[in-house]
């Protein structure tokens, strides 16, 4: 026999129905117990939670409070425990529980859980409207009850009352709450911006704008949240020199410095600007934007000249930026014009990056002249702590203009430097990390990752993460046993200061468990090691665990994948029990479902 519901059951049931039916519950609901109201408020739904809290009489303020705005009613945040915080956390967990670890604290759960309802309205609502057969308006698109199930009761939903299945009462309800968003082109329509006319959007993502049809709507809904939005990116896009005018104008206006726009950034898309003749817009608002923090044009078909525009017109500005992003282009010669005779008189004018602390130029086809012109440059740019030049050919003669810059700028504040792929020998590594040496201020993290460089670099390697490094990636150099070998003989004193390094890809064999040994007890500060598909035999693991079990160290992660020391038959249990930190394994080991072939550098 079914066992009866009970009474407190029965009744919850009923105040669910009321709060989904109404916009004005009864008073009489928030004259109960706090101890019964709290078991109430723990089972409702989202938007039974909602009516709820919106129509709370203000003598229930000081025991009933969540937001850190209180984005409806204006209410502040009671200083006493929080039910309808945790209800709200609940709820996000229950429907969304891989996203609750993302989210850093202390967070508004009821902010964050209506954002996060309206983005999946909205991508539903894009696959609606990307069916051919649609031909009604985005606002009277129905949401789905895979949706509504989470917000509403089942009885509610299956109700003629129902209100809440048009998209239109999604936005009219929760608009306030919405921060973020993501638009797919099929979206960029009048109809949007009236549905998100009463939301205060911050970021804007926008996918695959590839028609003019699609920009003049755009721009609308960007006046319209112009005061508040703060970052705008555009992703998988295809943008006229028209299209880049008319968003910046709507960004900007011409003599008005109201913008607070501070990360504007363009990806995997295309712009087609004439260098020569560049829309004023855009330009006014490269130059007129002092909000303007962080400026990308990632693999977007930038060539030399648009990118040599971008950079003088950010430099004659003398702009706010921190962080410039123009990799992945071809823009070799873009800075051309700054030789060894104009750098001169440049720097006498006054014109600086100087709150540039960022720059990234990773695979834009930069040869060694490229990098002697961007040597020039780097004076323009004082404050820069991070330069990412991987994937570039500037060879040894490329590297020896960086080391001619830091010899006459001993005092330079870089200190990440990734010169992955960049064609480099044994030779012009060397010489180099002799130069970082010097520094009055040395480098902390730096990638020479896939250069052939040999076993002769590894003295030099010593020495510098001896000396100043605090995170080195050597990954695919070709250390060989001879490199490791090396390695371990002039590993002498303290590593005080090194937290990660990556030897990766050198096929050392036992040699590399050897050197680890060696330097694991060196090192108390070291947090990580990356050590796969080295061509380490069985022999390794045991002289690792070894080492951890006597070294006094805070090593939270040793990655051995693609060794043959480890078998993918055996039961690793016991070795994630004893080597752990903080409850998480140490040893990152491949599943049995990973195909064990030893890692192939070879052509």
């Amino acid at each position: 026999m079914t066992k009866a519901p009970s009474l407190a059951f029965l009744c919850i049931q009923s105040l669910k129905l009321q709060l989904l039916d109404s916009d004005n519950p009864i008073p009489d609901l928030y004259e109960l117990p706090s101890e019964l109201l709290d078991a109430v408020i723990a089972h409702l739904p989202a938007l039974a939670l909602q009516n709820f809290q919106t129509n709370m009489p203000f003598n229930c303020l000081d025991d009933y409070e969540s937001g850190d705005d209180c984005l409806i009613n204006g209410r502040k945040r009671s200083s006493r425990n929080d039910p309808l915080g945790s209800s709200w956390k609940m709820l996000f967990k229950l429907r969304w529980p891989d996203f609750v670890d993302r989210v850093e604290s202390p967070a508004d759960w009821q902010q964050l859980y209506w954002e996060k309802h309206l983005q999946n309205c909205v991508d539903e609502a894009a696959e609606v409207a990307l069916r051919p057969t649609f031909s009604g308006r985005i606002r009277s698109i129905n949401v789905s009850d895979n949706i509504l199930r989470y917000i509403c009761h089942e009885e509610h939903m299956s109700c003629q009352k129902c209100v809440c299945k048009e998209l239109s009462f999604h936005f009219q309800t929760f608009g306030p709450y919405l921060r973020c968003l993501r638009l797919l082109n099929v979206l960029c329509v009048t109809e949007t911006s009236e549905l998100l006319m009463t939301s205060k959007l911050q970021s804007l993502v926008l996918r695959w704008i590839r028609s003019e049809k699609h920009v003049e709507p755009l721009c609308k809904l960007l006046i319209q949240t112009r005061d508040t939005l703060t970052s705008l990116e555009f992703i998988h896009c295809k943008l006229s020199s028209s299209s880049i005018s008319a968003i910046c104008a709507s960004l900007h206006e011409k003599g008005i410095h109201t913008t607070g726009m501070q990360r504007f950034c363009i990806k995997t898309s295309s712009i087609e600007i004439d260098p020569l003749a560049a829309p004023s817009a855009f330009v006014s608002f490269l130059m007129s934007v002092r909000t303007l923090h962080s400026l990308h044009f990632c693999d977007s078909n930038l060539d030399r000249h648009i990118a040599r525009m971008v950079f003088s017109t950010l430099l004659d500005s003398s702009s706010n930026l921190s962080s410039l992003d123009l990799s992945e282009n071809n823009i070799s010669g873009w800075l051309s014009t700054f030789s060894c005779r104009s750098v001169v008189g440049s720097l006498s004018s006054g014109k600086f990056l100087q709150s540039l602390c960022k720059l990234n130029l990773r695979g834009n086809e930069l040869d060694r002249y490229d990098a002697e012109n961007l040597a020039h440059a780097l004076l323009h740019m004082p404050g820069l702590e991070s330069l990412d030049l991987s994937g570039n050919p500037i060879e040894d003669s490329g590297i020896r203009s960086l080391i001619s810059y830091f010899t006459k700028n001993l005092d330079s504040r870089l200190a990440d430097l990734d010169l992955e792929n960049c064609e480099l020998s044994c030779c012009g590594v060397i010489e180099f990390l002799d130069t970082l040496s010097m520094l009055e201020k040395p480098i902390k993290f730096l990638s020479v990752a896939d250069n052939a460089l040999g076993s002769e670099v590894a003295e030099a390697i010593v020495n510098s993460i001896t000396v100043s490094i605090e995170s080195l990636n050597i990954s695919g150099v070709g250390l060989g046993p001879l490199g490791f070998l090396a390695l371990g003989r002039k590993l002498e004193k303290g590593l005080k200061k090194l937290l990660s390094i990556n030897i990766s890809k050198n096929r050392g064999g036992l040699e590399t468990a050897r050197f680890m040994s060696k330097l694991i007890p060196l090192a108390p500060k070291l947090i990580s090691i990356d050590a796969s598909y080295n061509l380490m035999p069985p022999e390794a693991l045991l002289m690792l665990c070894e080492s951890l079990r006597t070294a006094k160290c805070d090593l939270k992660r040793l990655d051995m994948t693609g060794n043959s020391c480890i078998s993918h038959e055996a039961d690793h249990s016991s070795l994630h029990r004893e080597f752990q930190h903080n409850g998480e394994p140490i040893f990152v080991l491949p599943s049995s479902s990973v195909s064990h072939v030893p890692y192939d550098d070879d052509p």
